[in-house]
């Protein structure tokens, strides 16, 4: 049968190549594609941006007319619902020969949302068994019923089925399949390639959908793939494209599990050591309580890993815990930072602002503790209150949401109007963040860059006519020359 996936970014350069790497890729939708392959299916993505109504044509004779596909699925977080239901909607008055599925943690989240759009059923948790099976009922002619994890639409009714539990030997799934995403990749200079080392999360962070997730379906939702798993994986990259050099280890929980975080730095290593060009690594470290990570931190070297990715989120001891559910003192931080670069890793902040609850005081600690440590780099995010999560209903509580909510340039517009904390300010500091946090240790152009850059993307009109110019031959030579 063939299988179309659906795909869909909101800031995008291109429409032809809209994603810059394969870091932007999506792991769902890549291992249920890889799983049907398995199985004998055929399928082809689609990746679509604001542009669609002016490329719909386009999208028509290849994606529908040439390729005929029987069974369409979509994913979709909460921010690009509204736009992939109305590409649903579009598909679904004018070609009925599909068969229309959408999965992803919006629908997982909210599966009462969805029942009134055009789909003909939804996917709640994991979707590779409940695809293949679905796929099978197509295939048959039979009217699709009975599949653990769908909600079914059968005329005016809706069939719920139960859950199956969480997949538990993830050792069993294909790799994910990569080659559907080439053709949407306008590939970016020394990009990182991106190994998910497992799924679940043991934390319970009320911004995160991992919370709700967890208590979707039975069975343990934290769950690891062998390190032996991992390294065939990373070797099927090196065969697929020998010019990959920066692996990047996805996973929330590196510093947890320490049995198997030293396994699995030993293989990186011995497959290092048979390698003419070794692979560079990094990580997401998960900062805990008066953890002796330093046993880590020399595995790591000897790994060849280059650099971690440190969750801060809150310079406020007092936001974390109370607010954000992560337990660990800006100490535990500092020492995690100083022992990075003891060992030679550059070290990464995540930073998140504009938390209900939080007040200026609060932002300013988030400053403080990033000029002590002095990141190497640092993301800041803006806080979204993602529908289905801890901090959503909190807003909701608090009658901090009194409009619907803006999805347009999710995370770096603000959202929320704190007491202690006003729209107007957050989103100023959210614009000066790097000034406030490297001024007198970097140099100031570069600083006034990230100024200039987080302006632009914060700005609805600037955002646009930034992708038009961006998108003009001549100025993508330039913006490479200022790059190098």
């Amino acid at each position: 049968m063939n299988i179309l996936f659906i795909y869909s970014l909101q800031d995008a350069q291109s429409t032809s190549k809209p994603l810059q790497s394969f870091g932007q890729m999506q792991f769902g939708i890549s291992y249920i594609s890889s799983f049907l392959k398995k199985h004998g299916h055929t399928t082809k993505l689609a990746v679509l941006t604001r542009a669609f109504n002016k490329k719909k044509e386009d999208f028509w004779g290849k994606y529908i007319e040439d390729f005929k596909p029987k069974l369409i699925c979509f994913t979709s977080v909460s921010t690009e619902y509204r736009f992939i239901a109305s590409v649903a909607k579009y598909i679904k008055d004018s070609y009925r020969n599909s068969y229309l599925l959408i999965g992803g943690p919006h629908v997982s989240l909210n599966p009462g949302d969805v029942l009134l759009d055009a789909f003909d059923a939804l996917c709640i948790g994991e979707g590779e068994f409940p695809t293949l099976e679905l796929v099978a009922q197509l295939e048959s002619g039979i009217a699709p019923s009975g599949i653990p994890n769908l909600w079914i639409k059968n005329g005016a009714q809706i069939e719920k089925n139960a859950q199956r539990p969480f997949s538990q030997d993830l050792n069993i799934l294909p790799f994910p399949d990569r080659e559907m995403w080439k053709d949407w990749i306008g590939e970016q200079p020394a990009s990182i390639t991106p190994v998910l080392l497992g799924r679940g999360c043991p934390f319970q962070c009320t911004y995160c959908s991992n919370h709700a997730l967890r208590k979707i379906a039975s069975g343990s939702y934290v769950r690891l793939r062998s390190p032996d798993n991992v390294i065939e994986e990373i070797k099927e990259i090196i065969a697929f494209d020998p010019t990959r050099k920066d692996i990047y280890l996805e996973v929330e929980t590196m510093g947890v599990n320490r049995k198997w975080d030293m396994e699995l730095c030993a293989k990186l290593e011995v497959l290092n050591a048979s390698l003419g060009h070794p692979l560079n690594f990094g990580v997401n470290l998960r900062v805990t309580p008066n953890a002796d990570i330093e046993n880590l931190f020399v595995a790591f070297k000897r790994s060849n890993f280059k650099f971690v990715n440190i969750g801060l989120e809150s310079g406020s001891e007092r936001v974390r815990r109370e607010i954000l559910k992560r337990s660990y003192s800006n100490e535990d931080v500092i020492k995690a930072v100083a022992l990075a670069r003891k060992y030679s890793l550059k070290v990464n902040f995540y930073n998140l602002m504009g938390i209900p609850g939080e007040t200026l005081a609060d932002f300013q600690e988030t400053i403080r503790i990033n000029r002590i440590c002095q990141p190497d780099s640092l993301m800041v995010s803006i806080f979204y209150p993602y529908p289905g999560t801890d901090l959503h209903s909190l807003c909701k509580e608090q009658g901090l949401l009194h409009e619907q909510l803006n999805q347009d340039m999710e995370r770096s517009k603000a959202i929320l109007n704190l007491p202690g904390f006003p729209k107007k300010q957050i989103q100023k500091n959210y614009i000066w963040f790097d000034f406030y946090v490297y001024k007198g240790y970097k140099p100031m152009y570069k600083i006034l860059a990230s100024v200039m850059a987080r302006t632009v993307h914060s700005n609805y009109s600037l955002n646009r006519f930034y992708r038009w110019i961006t998108s003009i031959s001549f100025f993508k030579v330039i913006k490479r020359f200022l790059k190098s």
